[in-house]
């Protein structure tokens, strides 16, 4: 009892340090609201007008400002479909056997009927051991979360969460809006700055939280438009954080622009089609997570690694793509890929489920497309 009691303990204190950055994140954010509102608005501007534009523009962009934050904190990272999960039979198929490559027998065949195409450094199948899963492509296991997330972006301590497929347009915003918060303030504040910091106006209580929330702000407006421009660069590529640092591996080898196809279809990727929901951080992304539209025309069919029904990446795309049978697309993750579109059916593969499912095959770009339902949202 005693070492399952102490693996509690810590790992309650664990969780009360991760939430440290966060609980940091929010006092100084509670401080610059009193300190612009009621220090510099109230008791330091005198003219009305400037004091009404001043409060609304900032409440405005304060409110989109927590909005975002408070949706990257507590939106659910997404996790793999039940389809990738082993069964309890493939389990007990695999811990039985001792060679690793009997193992990868196995888990190449599970593979076969899911659209997975990335591999290990080595050419295995991306397996992990504490989630008994089949990693989908982009997928990732976190240390910190204990759980395998999809398109996995990277783990922010200031958010206590993963940054994901299901939050990656919230955290986009939340640095958009914290850095239109920090410039707002910035901008507004600097005439005051320069006026107490000369002595021109009654040295009070207000020169104190004045003076500091402009250096507070300009500061911080440099790392969030450092991060904020990385990140744009990362979502004009189609790249995660961890796919900038290690390009994905595919049959054919490594290619670190296979997700992009180009930058209006990599942005509607993050941000979805409705311009209406774009400035609101709530999921309007495209897809479910678990399958990504990949530009084929790099796979060499000579280097192309051969799946066990003889094809090279490219026709698996299009074979498994029928097969799968995880949450279909809605209209608009399918006119994410509408250009000069054509359309092929194929009668002889059928899926876990027995559906056959058309594949949309645009410009060397392939998507399993499917019927009905709604996509995987948080």
């Amino acid at each position: 009892m005693a070492p399952s009691g102490s693996r509690s303990v810590k790992s309650g204190c664990k969780r009360v340090v991760y939430w440290i950055p966060v609980l940091f994140i929010g006092l100084v954010v509670a401080w610059s609201y009193y300190a612009y509102v009621l220090q510099l608005c109230i008791e330091s501007i005198e003219h009305l007008a400037e004091k009404v534009i001043y409060l609304l523009v900032f409440h405005v962009v304060f409110v989109m400002f927590v909005w975002a934050y408070w949706q990257t904190i507590f939106t659910r990272p997404a996790s793999p479909l039940k389809e990738f999960h082993l069964s309890c039979s493939d389990k007990e198929l695999l811990e039985r056997e001792d060679r690793g490559e009997s193992q990868q027998e196995i888990l190449r065949r599970i593979a076969r009927d899911l659209p997975i195409y990335t591999r290990t450094n080595s050419g295995a199948i991306r397996f992990c051991d504490r989630c008994q899963l089949l990693k989908p492509d982009r997928c990732h296991h976190c240390s910190v979360c204990d759980r395998c997330i999809l398109k996995m972006d990277h783990h922010c301590p200031w958010v206590n969460n993963c940054v994901g497929f299901s939050n990656y347009k919230c955290f986009m915003l939340f640095l958009t809006y914290s850095l239109l918060y920090c410039l707002f303030i910035t901008a507004t504040d600097l005439q005051y700055f320069i006026k107490f910091w000369l002595n021109g106006l009654p040295d009070t209580q207000a020169k104190f939280h004045i003076l500091f929330l402009f250096f507070s702000a300009s500061t911080f407006s440099v790392s969030l438009a450092s991060l904020l421009t990385y990140h744009c660069w990362l979502v004009c590529k189609n790249r995660s954080t961890l796919e900038a640092v290690r390009a994905p591996v595919f049959c054919h080898g490594t290619d670190k622009n296979a997700f992009s196809l180009g930058v209006g279809k990599n942005f509607r990727q993050v941000f979805g089609d409705e311009v209406k929901y774009w400035p609101a951080p709530v999921f309007s992304g495209l897809g479910d997570g678990c399958s990504f539209p990949t530009c084929l025309v790099n796979v060499d069919p000579e280097q192309a690694c051969t799946s066990p029904t003889g094809s090279n990446p490219a026709n698996k795309s299009a074979a498994e793509g029928r097969q799968f049978s995880s949450k279909p697309l809605t209209d608009s993750q399918s006119r994410l890929l509408t250009s000069t579109p054509s359309w092929s059916e194929s009668d002889s593969a059928t899926g876990r489920k027995g559906a056959n499912n058309p594949v949309m095959i645009i410009e060397n770009e392939a998507w399993p497309v499917r019927d009905g339902g709604d996509t995987q949202s948080q």
